[in-house]
């Protein structure tokens, strides 16, 4: 009688074990999260300033990584020539531009 008891026992065990697959669901799920949080905005963050520079102009005002703002005199197709004062031009690599400045400036954030 020992023998249909264990057969018995065998077959409820493994009808009862998940698919293996079940167990990589929760990295899906960590990824697709990961992926609409924090990948995608950054992706269309970096598309916008890369239309933003390419679209640059003489006489706009622009925003250097190194905190600079400057108004454009001349487009090439990798530098730009800017000038930050009266008489002191400086040429930067378009690259470095991290915003174009509207024209009205950037309104104070308690506005």
């Amino acid at each position: 009688m020992t023998t249909p008891t264990l057969s018995i026992l065998a077959a409820a065990s493994s009808a009862g074990a998940p698919p293996a697959w079940i167990s990589f669901l929760p990295l899906v799920g960590m990824f697709v999260i990961f992926w609409f949080l924090v990948l995608r905005p950054q992706m269309k963050r970096q598309k916008d300033l890369q239309a933003k520079v390419g679209g640059i102009k003489k006489g706009d005002q622009v925003l250097t990584a190194g905190g600079l703002v400057a108004k454009v005199l001349k487009v090439d197709e990798h530098y730009v020539d800017l000038e930050l004062g009266p008489n002191v031009r400086v040429k930067a690599v378009k690259s470095t531009i991290a915003d174009v400045v509207p024209p009205g400036g950037i309104a104070p954030a308690n506005d």
